[in-house]
């Protein structure tokens, strides 16, 4: 019995240096979230793919999930402003186009996101992620050059910012952020699974975390 305390003691120890060094330990130039090159475990934050999708004609942009049933399927119906990705079970194409925008030829339309507020005359490239979040985790306070659209697959995610708190949970809307400080926290009792775009101005970071604005930790009244 003591040996067993002990053991879980010890995990329980680890995990919340892990949960403590994802929130303040990330690094600056490349972002909040790594490159998933550098995943060892499935909880964190994860770069999936990033690509030049260059101007829009209209001030919003979408982002649509399609779901194809293998990886050549989904290659061969892939457009210049898309990406497949394989995450959660499911090979997906993503596609930041213009709103309205009739689709691929083949997949299953799982979601269409938008709109997202673009300038004209401006270039925009699309970073893709995952995200896996234990109950409690949270991103530092950050700042993105572009509209961010986040969707939650499982679980809940609870993001602050001077306007307020917006809550997304497993299935439901996706939350679209245009611009301004933010500080997201994965809340409620179920592991978090979802997915982030951030369509930002080309030849500026992503992601810039801030020190001038501090989160009233609105969310952590959710948080277990």
């Amino acid at each position: 019995m003591i040996r067993k305390a002990s053991l879980t003691a010890l995990v329980a120890v680890s995990l919340l240096g892990a949960i403590n060094g994802f929130a303040v330990a990330q690094p600056v130039s490349g972002g909040l979230c790594r490159p998933v090159q550098e995943r060892t475990a499935e909880i964190g934050c994860w770069i999936l793919g990033h690509i030049s999708v260059g101007q829009f004609t209209t001030p919003a942009a979408a982002w649509y999930l399609h779901t194809f049933k293998d990886r050549a399927s989904a290659e061969a119906n892939k457009g210049p402003r898309g990406i497949v990705i394989e995450a959660f079970s499911k090979v997906w194409l993503f596609t930041a186009e213009e709103t309205g925008w009739r689709g691929p030829g083949g997949g299953e339309l799982h979601l269409a996101i938008g709109p997202l507020p673009v300038a004209s005359a401006t270039d925009y490239s699309a970073q893709f992620m995952e995200a896996v979040f234990i109950p409690g985790m949270a991103s530092a306070a950050h700042v993105h050059s572009g509209p961010e659209a986040f969707y939650t697959l499982e679980g809940e995610t609870c993001l602050e910012t001077p306007a307020g708190v917006q809550v997304s949970q497993g299935g439901g809307p996706p939350v679209i952020i245009p611009d301004g400080p933010m500080h997201l926290t994965a809340t409620g009792t179920a592991l978090r699974r979802g997915f982030v775009l951030i369509l930002h101005r080309t030849g500026q970071p992503a992601t810039t975390r801030i020190h001038d604005w501090v989160p009233k930790q609105l969310c952590k009244a959710r948080s277990p």
